[in-house]
């Protein structure tokens, strides 16, 4: 009987569990988009992007789980060192990604109503996001 090969499991989670962040913050961020663009006029655009904002980390679990296959395929990185960052980072950047969305549904609201203050929304957004580029670094840092 051969034995298991788990490898490629952390480079897996951190790619799933960021593109399920991703697909949960924009989905929150997208329905608050549609239900505020049937009552306004203007800034559809604007809703938009912003409903895509936690689309981004998706794009950090992509680029860590190349990173990470190559490190483990070389022997720099162990298959368990690469489940402990796939799980860590993943759940980081899945958590940035859902309260992202949040943050953005709620921005989208609020900029309906005061539409001065979307700017102001975008730099919450940035502030949310920060925290998945941190755990990007970082994770760069133990590949």
């Amino acid at each position: 009987m051969e034995s298991m090969n788990f490898d490629m499991v952390g480079p897996a989670l951190v790619l799933g569990l960021a593109c399920i962040g991703s697909s949960i913050g924009c989905g929150i961020g997208g329905m608050a988009s549609h239900a505020v663009m049937s009552r306004v006029e203007e800034n559809h655009g604007k809703f938009i992007g912003m409903s895509a904002m936690a689309s981004s980390q998706s794009i950090y679990g992509f680029v860590l789980m190349l990173l990470m296959k190559n490190s483990i395929t070389a022997g720099k990185l162990s298959a368990m060192g690469g489940v402990g960052i796939g799980i860590s980072v993943g759940l980081a950047l899945m958590f940035s990604s859902i309260y992202q969305g949040m943050c953005a549904a709620s921005g989208i609201q609020a900029s309906a109503k005061q539409p001065a203050i979307i700017g102001k929304c975008f730099a919450a957004l940035g502030i949310v996001e920060s925290f998945s580029l941190f755990a990007f670094v970082f994770a760069l840092l133990l590949i």
